[in-house]
């Protein structure tokens, strides 16, 4: 192990936050601008606006109250945004400036569910959970309807495309949809032909026919001129939203006349095209496996022949509304992370497993997200091969899947396999090349699985699908679930980490029993190779880490730190130190040869599941519960060489400041001085100064020139030097400058002045006292010498 600790310039000191892939949409209302440039969506007390094309975050809105966002619309303009929150506050926001421009009060007694802008972006319609719907002219600021009548939450309200005719449409708890006359301020009609919840409104382009969907499995097509229902359409599925397509050919959507069809976007997860004339399906999206496909949203750019949907477990999906094409995808919410990794040659790509079936791959440079679907319950680990091309995953599903990526990013499944009986929960990949990979189950029991020769360059099995593995191998390792599997740099050796609190050592490939690790007081959770030497780290969750010996089983050294269950951990610096995170939310870096933590990052809220080193060991990537998936860039030799540079400056300013005092320019010295913001030089000079025979004058005249900034500087220091009965009379000496020559309004002025003054009054007092005291014991010394009567001498005999 000495050779690997052997070094120590090679030792990292800190890394620093280069990226954070954090949720930016948990539920609720999406919309795109007429442009489908930008993006907006709802995350708690926000709303934030993404740029389409590259992904990244605009502009994050919050209201001043802090409170929910509880609904929002954007205007047909693109200009105006307005927000509700739960304080039963509006907001009108210049959102492409981030600043609100008006806020006023609701009115509504219970929170806003929904709102919508008229055609003209002059009108707002705000609908409350008090079952009011409520009209504001948003550009002379002022409320012009309060309609009343509807039971329970107002959960929809739209306006009438045509401004001319001045109706608003609303929908309630009683499933009907009312009509309601700005002109009359009435309600017109009750459309009752929905017997459950009222999901959308949309209308035709000439206004004349609107399309309204409902969770009881109908969409119907209104006639606005009779307000009467001419048509119902079983859709099969309880349907979330409904879009009315434009009037023209779409082959690759089925449209081949030029009647009237929609698009529906509901609970079995993909999008269907209806001809309302026959009622129809003549397109539908093929159906992905597993849970939370759910669409739970749909709008049309129609300017922007976009089409957005979103699912159940916060994805977005945009496509080009013509052929339904996917153009880009946006993960909103990732939920829990348990695992990441680096992906890629270069480690370009990272991919992310969370609570979800579904597979996260985001490119670190533009934010392109690529969501893959294989899994059909959570995946649980993941692995990467040695030249970042193929990866592993495993599930609650029982299952493991082999994914590729190609040198465009794309991301493929080339192989699946079954066998084990209870949940996948670690997976490991071989070392030297991509010949094999190991599975650990709650089935106590440990898989090999070898891949085939041919796999790394062919996508798909004979069948057209993923390659079928076949386990060569299975071996009961533990009493209890395997937590973490890792194969050894050569491939030769196996190491098990169970919940049994011992890790055990396995020579591959027949999975043979070599030795047992004992000494942790709780379970395992992460077993790991040393890179360099023959050395096993355990991670467990009594809170520490230990390094064993491979070749006698023994504890080397143990590593106390965290307050809670370690989690992952990870060799860096060739071997020379350790990453480790905890369920306390804390990455920590260890020196393992003075068992040294060098630094705790704290940057994640909850536990930190996922841990893992890019290959040229200069990045770290974390995934915790908080949903944050953190990139970490090594900025060790960053800052050496800024605390080199600094240093040498200092030397200068130093070489430079014996100069000038010695060619006694003390205003240039002092100005040095306070710019180095250190006390005791400054006190240098101003000792300097008062060993000049024009003392006084001299130190008037440096401090009176110097700048209002230095003058408050030197008030700072002068506080810290008057705790000090040696060197009160510096700080005396300055503070009677600044009371002589300076105005008490422009001393009240600076910065932190009273604060000064109160922690300078006590020590003077104090140094008063004593120079008072001295003063006395003088006066008396004098005193008694003038006083003092010697007695008369002897003369001395006349000498002879």
């Amino acid at each position: 192990m000495a050779e690997a600790v052997a070094g120590v310039g090679r030792f990292k000191s800190n890394y620093a936050v280069e990226r954070k892939i954090e949720p930016f949409y948990k539920g609720g209302k999406v919309q795109l601008d007429q442009t489908g440039q930008h993006l907006f969506c709802v995350c708690g007390t926000r709303v934030n606006i993404l740029d389409v094309a590259s992904g990244t975050m605009l502009q994050s809105l919050e209201q001043e109250d802090q409170e929910d966002i509880t609904a929002f619309d954007l205007s047909p303009d693109d200009k105006v945004l307005v927000t509700a929150s739960r304080a039963l506050l509006l907001a009108q926001w210049a959102w492409q400036e981030g600043s609100i421009t008006r806020l006023w009060k609701a009115v509504h007694t219970a929170p806003v569910a929904t709102m919508a802008f008229d055609p003209t972006s002059t009108l707002l319609a705000t609908g409350g959970c008090d079952g009011a719907v409520r009209v504001w002219d948003v550009v002379q600021h002022y409320g012009t309807h309060h309609f009343r009548g509807s039971p329970g939450v107002i959960h929809l309200v739209a306006f009438h495309p045509d401004p001319a005719r001045l109706l608003l449409f609303s929908s309630a708890a009683d499933t009907s949809i009312r009509v309601w006359s700005l002109q009359d301020r009435s309600c017109l009609a009750m459309l009752t032909a929905h017997y459950s919840t009222v999901t959308s409104l949309t209308f035709s382009a000439d206004g004349h026919t609107m399309l309204s969907s409902g969770r009881d499995k109908i969409c119907i097509v209104w006639d606005l001129q009779s307000l009467q229902a001419t048509r119902t359409v079983p859709v099969f599925e309880s349907v979330e939203a409904a879009v009315l397509l434009p009037e023209e050919p779409a082959p690759e959507l089925g449209v081949k006349s030029a009647g009237l069809h929609f698009l529906t976007a509901g609970d079995q997860g993909m999008l269907r095209v209806w001809e309302a004339a026959s009622g129809q399906c003549v397109h539908a999206q093929r159906q992905l496996p597993g849970p939370g496909r759910e669409l739970t949203h749909c709008t049309l750019a129609r300017a922007a022949g976009l089409l957005l949907s979103v699912t159940a477990d916060h994805n977005l999906l945009l496509y080009e509304a013509r052929s339904l094409q996917l153009q880009k995808q946006f993960a909103g919410y990732s939920e829990e992370v348990l695992d990441v990794r680096f992906l890629g040659p270069k480690d370009s790509h990272v991919v992310v497993a969370s609570n979800s079936p579904c597979l996260k791959v985001f490119e670190l440079q533009t934010s392109a997200c690529q969501i893959l679907h294989g899994h059909t319950d959570i995946v649980l680990a993941l692995d990467v091969f040695r030249k970042g091309w193929l990866f592993v995953s495993c599930a609650k599903d029982q299952s493991i899947c082999v994914w590729r990526m190609n040198k465009a990013g794309e991301v493929a499944c080339v192989a699946q396999g079954s066998g084990h009986t209870h949940s996948v929960g670690t997976i490991c990949c071989s070392r030297l090349k991509e010949t094999f990979l190991v599975t650990g189950s709650q089935d106590c029991t440990v898989k090999l699985w070898p891949l085939p020769e041919a796999l790394p360059s062919k996508s798909t099995g004979p069948d057209g699908g993923p390659v079928l593995l076949q386990a060569q191998a299975t071996q009961h390792c533990h009493d209890k679930d395997i937590n973490s599997v890792a194969i050894a740099p050569n491939d030769k050796l196996l190491a098990t980490g169970s919940q049994d609190r011992t890790a055990k050592l396995w020579a591959l490939p027949q999975c043979q029993l070599l030795g047992v690790f004992s000494g942790h007081r709780r379970g395992l959770w992460c077993v790991q190779f040393s890179p360099m030497d023959q050395v096993l780290a355990t991670a467990s969750a009594d809170g520490t880490v230990k390094l064993w010996a491979l070749q006698d089983f023994s504890c080397l050294k143990t590593f106390e730190g965290h307050d809670a269950s370690v989690l992952k951990v990870a060799f860096v610096s060739r071997g020379t130190q350790l990453l480790s995170s905890g369920s306390d939310g804390l990455v920590k870096l260890w020196t393992i040869k003075n068992n040294e933590c060098v630094r705790t990052l704290d940057a994640h809220e909850d536990k930190v599941w996922g841990l893992h080193c890019s290959r040229l060991d200069d990045y770290a990537l974390t995934g915790a519960s908080d949903s944050c998936v953190i990139l970490w860039k090594d900025v060790t030799e960053a800052e050496q060489a800024e605390e080199q540079a600094k240093r040498e400056e200092q030397v200068v300013k130093q070489q430079e400041l014996d100069n000038l005092l010695h060619e006694k320019r003390y205003l240039r010295a002092l100005g040095l001085a306070i710019s180095l913001d250190r006390p005791h030089t400054v006190l240098t000079v101003i000792q300097a100064i008062q060993r000049d025979p024009e003392s006084c004058e001299k130190l008037e005249a440096t401090v009176l020139q110097l700048r209002r900034d230095q003058k408050e500087a030197l008030l700072r220091f002068c506080v810290t030097w008057n705790t000090n009965s040696r060197h009160c009379h510096e700080a005396q000496a300055v503070l009677g400058v600044l009371l002589r020559h300076e105005a008490p309004e422009e001393l009240l002025a600076y910065d932190g002045v009273r604060a000064s003054l109160e922690a300078l009054l006590p020590y003077t007092e104090r140094h008063f006292q004593r120079l008072s005291r001295m003063l006395q014991a003088a006066t008396f010394l004098d005193f008694l010498w003038h006083n003092m009567k010697l007695p008369t001498l002897p003369m001395a005999p006349a000498a002879l």
